[in-house]
């Protein structure tokens, strides 16, 4: 095809360009970048590529520039210019316009056939539909001459949905018969279950045997449990017989299956079926116990994602990852997952504390490991090489924020943090670990008061909340001067947090009042946050706060100002402080209502939980917030705390039968789960109905986790700790 430059050009500059977005704001260098595509110098056509996978199709997120750019794109493609990656690009527009994410209380947009673009259509939508217009040109790339031009042609056309089906379909199936190449073949199957999995499951069941290659037979696979085939046992034999499967998908564009026996497990578990469970179970028994180091490293992976999902998991899969750890130590990753086991991981306790008593990395996250499976072994062994064992040490300290048990005390471990404190952390940074596992031991780390008076002065902000915490009576008085003078004088942040911890040691509020009317007035400089905490401790004092009614009034963000997260946050915790110490509700109910009534609620998640259980706390004198909490219902993420507060404020408009039917929708989705049984406790689990009541049972008795994300690590025992939660408030209701 001849490619005329000048009429490319010409319609390049007819379309209002700068008038459109894409991920970085205005598109109008756009037309620039598609020139350069398609134009001859290689570099700089490279260049361009780059910068609009950045701008149109930015991690996978598409946009109104995307859609425009689609027909520039399909004539580049059809000109013989850069085919396969043009290809590839096309593609991946469509699959960024795949299932749209429909708004709050509407219905999923229907797909229909390729047209113009229309008014009020999401740019999902439109960039699927810009696609599907040009199936012609990928249906005709099918058959090209270049085995990745016809592969890129299969994936990209697997992304058109339903309004793509009825012209990729028979051409991919009638391309699948004649096509050679294996790699072209995997691609061809793939996109044919993508787009009509129930009538092409028959073809992908056919391909698994040994007749075929196994970039085949990989894909045959992956389209079985796609599709959502039964796994059988001819499924089982397959896949054991191709590990590992991962050098099979090599050469795929798919990246969602680009690890099959990860996408093999997730797949299954997803239907949520005891057969489903086995056949990963012994699928990655198999794999975690094979001969290839590769194919038990692609077991682990997989198996730690089994164990995030399922709580029959770990017990399952315990053995084989014993197995693998004994034989590869840390190389495969499978030493690191056996301390997500629970009380599984058991039997794993003298591997890992064998391990731990090596050097380097790997005796770090055995020892990391055997932390989560037997603290008391543990303990010792930090004990006796804290400096040289970081990962287990944050471990030992509650892990990433805060999201892990602590190491219950153990005066070895106490004699190794103070050390710590002397010699200093590294780096010279406040020493936050030591003093959160002091701080979590309480009276039991007395011993580290003399550590923790020597560091108050380099760390005047870290400090004092431990040494209120870990005192002992012979400590008081000279804890207490010590804060004293840390409050009196230095930054104010320093003696705010002085104050505070003087206030909880001795019960003394006067020099907390002053550091708190400091704080409060000094709001400007991107002080919110201390802000927020002043008037959470303002409302701490009860009455003795109030002569600062006045300031924490005139804390609140003025009108018109820019309302951000941290803002809205601030203002919150203020109207909660005028609210506990005034007793008038309606001045910090109009301020919920500002916070509550913003738009973008999932980007405000965290906000709004904390706007809705202040109305909570106020209880129906803030029934006026009725209008703006009933739409968060319709978040999933903010169900549960929006239910808790409708509830409160208005029960006659929120019964407590339909807010417990809320609360259980939103703990059974894993929407702020957590916040939804301590809410069903609090309504009270005697109250629930037979039906209300065997679903909160369930919550702790299926296989499938509550808790399902999360920070690396913290899933598995953030869920356990939820569903002993459930079982305990089920005997006692």
């Amino acid at each position: 095809m001849t490619f005329d430059h000048a009429l490319f050009h010409a319609d390049l500059d007819a379309q209002p360009w700068a008038s459109y977005t894409h991920a970085y704001g205005s598109a109008e260098d756009v037309p620039g970048h598609l020139r350069a595509l398609a134009g001859d110098d290689d570099a700089a056509a490279d260049e361009a590529q780059s910068e609009l996978y950045g701008s149109i199709l930015h991690q996978g997120s598409v946009y109104e520039a995307s859609a425009k750019a689609v027909p520039f794109l399909a004539r580049t493609a059809a000109a013989g210019i850069r085919t396969a990656e043009v290809l590839l690009l096309l593609g991946g527009i469509a699959e960024g316009g795949a299932d749209p994410r429909p708004t709050c209380g509407a219905e999923p947009r229907e797909e229909t056939g390729p047209s113009e673009g229309r008014a009020g259509e999401s740019d999902e939508v439109a960039c699927r539909r810009a696609v599907v217009a040009e199936l012609p040109l990928l249906i005709a790339s099918l058959t090209d001459e270049s085995p990745s031009v016809r592969q890129a042609a299969a994936w990209a056309a697997g992304w058109t949905g339903a309004a793509g089906a009825a012209l990729a379909v028979p051409a991919l199936r009638d391309r699948l018969e004649a096509e050679p190449e294996p790699d072209v073949r995997a691609e061809l199957l793939t996109a044919l279950v993508e787009l009509d999995p129930e009538g092409s499951g028959p073809l992908a069941a056919g391909a698994i045997g040994p007749d075929h290659p196994p970039q085949l037979r990989t894909a045959a696979l992956l389209a079985c449990a796609d599709a959502g085939l039964p796994w059988t046992r001819d499924h089982h034999a397959a896949a054991v017989d191709l590990l590992p499967l991962e050098p099979h998908v090599s050469g795929r564009y798919d990246e969602t299956r680009n690890e099959p026996v990860h996408h093999l497990a997730l797949t299954l578990l997803e239907r949520d079926t005891e057969a489903d469970r086995d056949a990963v179970g012994a699928l990655l028994d198999a794999a975690l116990r094979h001969d290839d180091p590769d194919a038990r490293a692609e077991a682990v992976w997989a198996a730690t994602t089994a164990c995030e999902l399922s709580r029959g998991m770990p017990a399952r899969l315990a053995p084989a990852l014993i197995a693998a750890a004994e034989q590869d130590g840390d190389d495969t990753g499978a030493l690191a997952v056996l301390g997500r086991l629970g009380p599984a991981g058991a039997p794993a306790a003298d591997l890992l504390a064998t391990r731990a008593d090596g050097d380097g990395d790997p005796a770090d996250r055995a020892l990391e490991a055997l932390i989560a499976v037997a603290p008391e072994r543990a303990a010792p062994l930090l004990a006796r090489d804290l400096p040289r064992r970081p990962r287990a040490f944050q471990a030992a300290c509650g892990g990433p924020v805060g999201t892990l048990p602590v190491l219950p005390y153990d005066p070895e471990l106490l004699e190794a943090v103070r050390h710590r404190l002397t010699e200093g952390e590294p780096g010279g940074g406040a020493p936050y670990r030591p003093l959160a596992l002091l701080t979590a031991w309480g009276p039991d780390a007395s011993a580290a008061v003399p550590e923790l008076l020597a560091a108050l002065e380099a760390h005047p902000l870290a400090v004092p909340k431990a040494l209120a915490a870990v005192h002992a009576p012979e400590h008081r008085t000279e804890v207490a001067r010590a804060l004293a003078r840390k409050a009196e004088a230095g930054p104010l942040e320093d003696r705010f947090e002085a104050a505070r911890a003087l206030r909880e040691l001795t019960g003394e509020h006067g020099p907390l009042l002053l550091t708190l009317a400091e704080v409060l007035a000094a709001d400007g400089g991107g002080v919110r946050d201390g802000v927020r905490a002043a008037a959470a401790a303002a409302a701490d004092l009860g009455p003795a706060a109030v002569p600062l009614v006045p300031a924490l009034r005139a804390a609140l963000s003025a009108p018109g100002i820019e309302r951000t997260n941290p803002r809205m946050d601030a203002d919150i915790a203020l109207a909660a402080a005028l609210h506990r110490l005034t007793g008038d509700a309606a001045e910090a109910v109009a301020v919920l209502a500002g916070v509550l009534g913003t738009a973008e609620p999932r980007w405000r998640r965290w906000t709004l939980v904390r706007a809705a259980e202040a109305a909570a706390r106020i209880g129906p004198d803030a029934r006026d917030l009725v209008l703006v909490l009933e739409p968060l219902l319709a978040v999933v993420e903010l169900r549960a705390a929006a239910a808790v507060a409708l509830h409160a404020v208005a029960p006659d408009v929120l019964g407590a039968g339909r807010a417990a039917d809320l609360l259980l929708d939103a703990a059974e989705a894993g929407a702020a789960p957590a916040e939804a049984v301590e809410a069903l406790v609090a309504l009270g689990v005697a109250g629930l109905t037979v039906e209300q009541r065997a679903r909160f049972a369930e919550l702790a008795e299926r296989d499938r986790r509550v808790i399902h994300s999360g920070l690396d690590g913290t899933v598995e025992s953030a869920d356990e700790r939820l569903r002993a939660r459930v079982r305990a408030a089920v005997r006692g209701g």
